[in-house]
């Protein structure tokens, strides 16, 4: 079976991330398509990009890098989880993404964006790193607007429609994950 990690893309105190990480976790077991577990940007304490070298080359210096490039390996594709902050991600996500390189090649992606405008205008940005990375986006996504999806603008209180979405986005990067399994063989 795959193993797909759900990430969860901010750091920032009283994010709604986990909220909503936690939901994809709990819909995810019903589905038993794949493996899945959360990897939560908070606990790697990840400093500004401060590698000497390009990602590219795998040749990581510092051991917070090492540390992420070895949680980061092991899963088959990923489901990013992540706020839009000023019309893109959350920074400390882009972070992460730009610190390593050959941990996320040939691997499937997929995207719950939360927000305003439901964190779309983040995964359209997301999509763009994700191809950069060589990641194959699946086209499904989740969008979560605070108006209509968290009460009082606080509390994730998801529809049925959102966990529509959501099967659908976990079966499409579950499928994916397995087809290019081939590739990093």
């Amino acid at each position: 079976m795959v193993r797909i990690a759900i990430v969860v893309g901010s750091t920032r105190p009283g994010r709604r991330g986990r909220q909503v990480a936690d939901w994809v976790l709990k819909q995810a077991h019903g589905l038993q398509v794949a493996e899945f577990e959360i990897l939560d940007l908070a606990d790697f304490e990840l400093p500004l990009l401060d590698e000497p070298l390009p990602p590219s080359l795998g040749r990581y210096e510092h051991e917070h890098t090492k540390v992420w490039a070895r949680a980061v390996e092991p899963f088959d594709g990923f489901v990013f989880v992540t706020g839009e902050y000023n019309h893109s991600v959350p920074g400390a996500l882009k972070n992460a993404l730009d610190y390593i390189y050959a941990e996320w090649n040939n691997k499937a992606a997929g995207f719950v964006g939360y927000g305003s405008a439901g964190g779309v205008r983040a995964v359209e940005n997301l999509r763009l790193i994700a191809g950069e990375l060589q990641m194959a986006d699946v086209r499904a996504q989740v969008a979560l607007p605070f108006a209509t999806e968290f009460q009082d603008y606080t509390t994730f209180t998801p529809s049925p429609a959102a966990e529509d979405q959501l099967a659908t986005m976990l079966e499409q990067v579950a499928a994916w994950a397995g087809a290019l399994k081939p590739l990093r063989e």
